[in-house]
């Protein structure tokens, strides 16, 4: 009898929640990355999927293998492609450890790659993008951690200000006086590895548009596993979402024993057909793949109305990500 091939290599997640993709791997105990390309970042490193190499940025949430694996290959990548020098973000904690991590590759392979490290504190703003900034927070794990909020900073004039001129409003800035105010708008917020607490409900993270978060563990008989791991159990998930604002919470680090449909049946048993209806699993390949094309018919439903009221014949101009089949 002929011996079996090996397992193909797992699917990357995929979704597109207008205007961001996200997208990537993981995996509870094995890998984690997960890329925004619109933002230009990744979310950990436990290894390098090839699209992770477009993002200049990798904002590491703590130092266990499974989130860092990938990192020093993504550096040295980007360097062997010509992708430019890779900024790693990371807790101010284990910045040493991760230089110390860089290093020993030095002495392996006899050649230096390099990399820019930015250790950052709770609350230290970092522009990423026009406009938009990275801001840490922490979190309770086994070990030293933090997550990540991406924030969009707008200026806007103050109310007091709406209806003068611009005349007199250059007179006012040209005074010294303050005639603007920053809006901040919470986009997408990480929070990486974390046990539950109040640390999860921050505005960063409460009122986020988007919000990915753990959901290791789903068996009733779990709950201590999750205590002592310091992970976030589905009835801790079921709690959370309660308290959440945003239009996706997109669960990832489910394990493989995790059947997807069962754990999408007690999510609705437990916080009703609305509250549900926002919670998306960024592995759930089926679900996940007939979503996007049901988004891909409604555009090219649209353009053809487009098309049909504009009396031209016309194409939607839709880009399909390669995504390989489960």
């Amino acid at each position: 009898m002929l011996p079996k091939p090996p397992p193909r290599d797992g699917t990357l997640g995929f979704l597109y929640l207008p205007p961001y993709r996200i997208q990537g791997v993981s995996i509870a105990g094995e890998a984690t990355c997960i890329q925004v390309p619109e933002l230009d970042i990744c979310f950990d490193m436990g290894l390098c999927p090839r699209m992770a190499l477009a993002s200049k940025i990798c904002a590491i949430s703590h130092g266990h293998m499974d989130h860092i694996g990938g990192l020093a290959y993504w550096c040295s990548q980007r360097k062997f492609q010509g992708m430019g020098v890779g900024k790693i973000i990371c807790d101010e904690r284990i910045a040493p450890a991760i230089d110390k991590m860089m290093a020993g590759f030095v002495d392996l392979e006899r050649q230096r790659t390099p990399y820019e490290l930015i250790k950052v504190q709770p609350g230290q703003d970092l522009q990423i993008k026009n406009g938009i900034f990275l801001r840490p927070f922490l979190t309770e794990h086994t070990a030293p951690s933090m997550g990540y909020s991406l924030i969009e900073k707008r200026s806007k004039l103050k109310p007091e200000f709406l209806d003068l001129p611009q005349d007199k409003l250059r007179e006012l800035k040209d005074r010294g006086i303050e005639i603007t105010r920053t809006l901040e708008i919470p986009l997408i917020a990480y929070v990486g590895d974390t046990a539950p607490g109040p640390h999860l409900i921050h505005d960063d993270i409460r009122k986020a548009q988007i919000v990915l978060g753990e959901c290791t563990f789903f068996e009733p008989d779990h709950k201590d596993r999750a205590k002592i791991g310091m992970h976030m159990h589905v009835s801790d998930v079921a709690e959370w979402l309660r308290v959440l604002e945003c239009q996706h919470l997109i669960l990832i680090h489910v394990s493989r024993r995790t059947d997807m449909q069962a754990a999408r049946k007690h999510f609705v048993q437990t916080v009703g057909e609305e509250a549900a209806s926002k919670v998306l699993f960024l592995m759930d390949h089926k679900t996940n793949r007939l979503r996007y094309e049901k988004q891909l018919a409604e555009a090219e439903a649209l353009a053809a109305a487009h098309a049909a009221a504009s009396g031209k014949k016309q194409y939607p101009d839709v880009q399909v990500e390669a995504e390989d089949e489960q």
